[in-house]
């Protein structure tokens, strides 16, 4: 691989005139194919935190500490937000049975006829800006594997910005001193937000000797 994108927690996110937008949050792929779609960015002040969703085909380049954007990145509002509530039809309401009747208390011609509130036909619901079957993925994520090891947390993520996929994860180990191990993405079975599952036992993976990241 000529060229390796890694993406680190916290690392300062820049224009290509070198200004900060903000810093890396979240790396969001596809589970299965392991494809990179975008990076979601913390940006804002100390009180107001916001985080916003940039598409990984504006990365032009990476450092462990830097993620630099292409010349013709857009402004900060430009990008979604990763999270926003949305409006949503509420299913159960629409699709309850036509002919339940709100309940009725006080007596017809006598005094007022009040009725419960059968439910809105709209909810608010919180929703994420990331395409569809996509997982926004930690980085601090816990690594367990086949036989329900805690082995580790993901320290960074190694991307071929070529075919815009996740080549490696870096886990570390230990609390005192920092163990490293580069885990081949062949390696998860299942990935979510919080927790990577891999395929191969503890004992298979000690048999791996500790790395150092890829030069970039």
């Amino acid at each position: 691989m000529e060229k390796t994108f890694l993406f680190q927690k916290n690392a300062s996110v820049l224009t290509a005139s070198s200004d900060q937008l903000g810093s890396l949050e979240r790396v969001v792929l596809h589970p299965e194919t392991k494809v990179i779609t975008d990076i979601v960015v913390r940006g804002g002040g100390l009180f107001s935190k916001e985080y916003r969703v940039v598409p990984i085909d504006l990365v032009v380049e990476t450092t462990e500490n830097q993620v630099t954007l292409r010349s013709d990145a857009g402004a900060w509002e430009s990008y979604p937000l990763f999270e926003e509530r949305r409006i949503v039809e509420d299913e159960e309401q629409f699709n309850a049975p036509s002919d339940v009747q709100p309940v009725v208390y006080g007596v017809p011609g006598v005094g007022p006829a009040l009725t419960t509130n059968m439910g809105e036909p709209f909810v608010t619901r919180l929703e994420r800006n990331i395409p569809e079957g996509t997982v926004a993925l930690k980085e601090g994520a816990k690594v367990f594997t086949a036989d329900d090891k805690h082995v580790g947390n993901v320290d960074r993520i190694l991307v071929d910005p070529s075919l815009e996929q996740a080549t490696h994860l870096i886990l570390t180990q230990g609390l005192l001193v920092k163990e490293r191990k580069l885990i081949p993405m062949k390696w998860v079975m299942m990935l979510g937000e919080d927790t990577v599952h891999l395929q191969v036992t503890e004992a298979e993976l000690k048999e791996f000797d500790s790395v150092s990241p890829p030069e970039e």
